[in-house]
């Protein structure tokens, strides 16, 4: 699944031109496809935490706490030097100034290490409380806050980064920060409730999995009609709803797995195995390449091509989409054949 996450991450940032509406985000209200694959990949995050941090026995060992800091830091690190490269490779080497301060890789670090430092030093117990005050408590700040308002001047989710970073620093394509810090709220319980999901697979509970997740969906839709959908704002119902769409989904692979004849990695699941073992290193040499593929024009030349043959322009947008996503599976099937795995 994590494989599956990552390599549809690369998809939907990479199409060219005119796409179709699934593999975009939503404007403002409202879920796609596109929008569930970030949710997906920090949901993997919470279960790939319990599961790391189990082998330690959740104790706060300076070296624990090392890794989890060292892991956290260098993510947040990396995030910004893809925003670093994005200017220095036209030029603007000194960009410090306005660069932008939050992204994915900087709200993975920092969920990450939240549920980390949760999982060493809470009780386990405490986990779904937590999960429902972080939500609670970001429900107060929306509704207070006129976090659903499509004016960054109003909206508090904008004003607060506005505030804090300046306005050289945060996101203006939309009237939020996607990736914004009081957003990071919600997200942290999105990883919790990834983090709890890790335990119950670890104890191989795949019914009750199943069905705590149809009923995160329903009680999402459900919240929906006061607090729509958001991934923009990362609302309370759409954590609801794309965690529970991503338990479904990991029992799906799950039972696919083990009705299957074959190894997963001598059978089309090692498409996916291959983005799965290499997941950061693979989404930033993604970033990257994007970066550089535009920055020379190589994307043009290979939309063209591809244009000249599919001429409806969404498809053609859809297969160079693909292209770029085969081109970096390539990369990390040639890592897993010689079992180079980068991790942090």
């Amino acid at each position: 699944m994590r494989g599956l996450t990552v390599a549809m991450m690369i998809l939907v940032n990479n199409g060219y031109g005119e796409s179709f509406e699934q593999l975009g985000h939503s404007k403002w209200n409202g879920m796609t496809l596109c929008d569930l694959v970030f949710p997906f990949f920090l949901f993997m995050v919470g279960i790939s935490t319990y599961l790391s941090l189990r082998k330690t026995q959740f104790q706060a060992t300076p070296q624990v706490l090392r890794k989890i800091f060292k892991r956290a830091i260098l993510l947040f690190l990396i995030g910004l030097g893809i925003a670093w490269f994005d200017h220095a490779i036209e030029g603007d080497l000194l960009c410090f100034g306005h660069l932008r301060i939050w992204a994915v890789l900087q709200r993975i670090a920092l969920c990450y290490l939240a549920t980390a430092l949760f999982a060493i030093y809470a009780n386990h117990k405490y986990a779904i409380p937590t999960i429902i005050g972080l939500l609670v408590a970001y429900t107060l700040i929306i509704i207070f806050g006129n976090g659903y308002s499509y004016d960054a001047e109003t909206n508090i989710l904008a004003q607060a980064d506005l505030q804090l970073f300046g306005y050289d620093h945060i996101y203006h394509k939309s009237p939020v920060d996607p990736e914004g810090l009081l957003s990071t709220i919600s997200a942290i319980a999105h990883t919790i409730i990834g983090f709890l999901c890790g335990k119950a697979v670890s104890e191989r509970k795949f019914r009750e999995i199943t069905w705590v997740g149809i009923l995160l969906v329903a009680i999402g839709f459900a919240l929906s009609f006061w607090l729509p959908l958001n991934k923009r704002i990362w609302s309370p119902s759409y954590v609801l709803v794309s965690c529970g769409l991503g338990m479904l989904l990991l029992m799906l692979a799950t039972l696919i797995e083990q009705k299957s004849t074959r190894p997963i990695d001598k059978s089309w699941g090692m498409f996916f195995l291959v983005f799965g073992m290499n997941p950061l290193f693979l989404y930033v040499l993604s970033e990257f390449l994007a970066i550089v593929f535009g920055h020379f024009g190589i994307n043009d030349t290979i939309f063209a091509t591809i244009h000249s043959v599919v001429s409806a322009p969404k498809w053609a947008s859809l297969a160079y989409a693909l292209t770029f996503v085969l081109l970096n599976w390539i990369v990390g099937y040639i890592l897993y054949r010689k079992r180079i795995f980068i991790k942090l």
